[in-house]
């Protein structure tokens, strides 16, 4: 058996806490001897209301009761300020960041064309300028002291579609594209970032689902592979994973071999992309690409 993991030392921030998939990371985490900053602001499923303190201090109640060290934070990550203020939160209550779990996150699904702008916004406000907002000041903080590891949340709407959902699709995405370039600034410092795409029963799903199905996806299925992607032992990066149910699998950006058409000097025409497009919409011996110059280089080798 693997030697178990802790936490011991170890400061983590876990943003929309105070419920479902946060919740159990943040359990889970101090049961391990972590020190935890339970941030939740605790307005509805949709972002609406003024925002509440119980959600946070709920969870933090929690997990001094079992003997572990937690304080609350109540910041919106949709501001600057507040998740400017979640990570001073951390450093003053406990003097750095190690951990960062980027979960808060909200919805307001619609039809594309029944959709507005605001709803667009206030998605791409909470999921994507959200993480901007706290993995800055964290990173700042994890750079200083040489160590971190960064979770995303990104979702199978992103990644694969799902309708009603272009605003919530398009911050998920968002993430991905976040945590690649990440990756690449962090690696000096042992800064690991990686994403999860998780499917559990929480305030998002509990009217997207059937009743039965969200009694089978427990979010305390999703939390191992979390804190494994949190522990000093993962030395993995830029790596994406679904996750549901006790089953976890790596998705990733593929790029097809395609086709080479004409001599890359002449431009070549229109019907010549066609008679080639079976080539060039295969993946078959695709390849996944660590950085775009990687990618850049790939192109330039077939005319070398």
């Amino acid at each position: 058996m693997a030697n178990k993991i802790r936490f011991d030392g170890r400061v983590a921030v876990i943003t929309g806490a105070g419920a479902g998939l946060g919740r159990v990371y943040a359990l889970e985490l101090a049961k391990r001897g972590a020190k935890v900053v339970v941030n939740d602001l605790g307005s509805a499923r949709d972002g609406s209301g003024v925002g509440a303190a119980a959600p946070a201090d709920t969870v933090v109640k929690e997990i001094k009761a079992m003997g572990g060290e937690a304080v609350p934070n109540y910041d919106n990550v949709a501001i600057t300020e507040g998740g400017e203020n979640i990570i001073k939160t951390a450093i003053s209550a406990f003097g750095k960041v190690d951990i960062l779990i980027n979960n808060a996150g909200i919805l307001r699904d619609k039809s594309f064309v029944k959709s507005d702008r605001e709803n667009w916004q206030i998605v791409i406000d909470v999921h994507l300028t959200g993480a901007f907002n706290v993995t800055r000041p964290a990173f700042i903080n994890m750079k200083d002291n040489g160590y971190g590891r960064i979770v995303m949340t990104t979702s199978a709407a992103g990644l694969y579609g799902n309708f009603g959902q272009t605003n919530y699709s398009a911050a998920k995405m968002g993430l991905v594209g976040f945590m690649n370039t990440l990756k690449l600034e962090g690696a000096k410092y042992n800064i690991k970032v990686n994403t999860i795409a998780p499917v559990a029963a929480s305030r998002l799903t509990e009217d997207v689902m059937p009743p039965d199905m969200l009694q089978k996806l427990k979010p305390e299925f999703v939390a191992p592979l979390v804190l494994n992607l949190c522990s000093e032992n993962c030395n993995d990066s830029g790596y994406i994973f679904n996750c549901a149910l006790g089953y976890y699998n790596r998705a990733a950006m593929v790029t097809g071999a395609g086709a080479v058409v004409g001599n890359g000097t002449d431009i070549p025409s229109p019907e010549d992309v066609a008679a080639q497009w079976k080539k060039i919409t295969s993946l078959e011996g695709g390849k996944e690409f660590s950085q775009v110059g990687d990618q850049l280089m790939d192109v330039m080798s077939k005319f070398s």
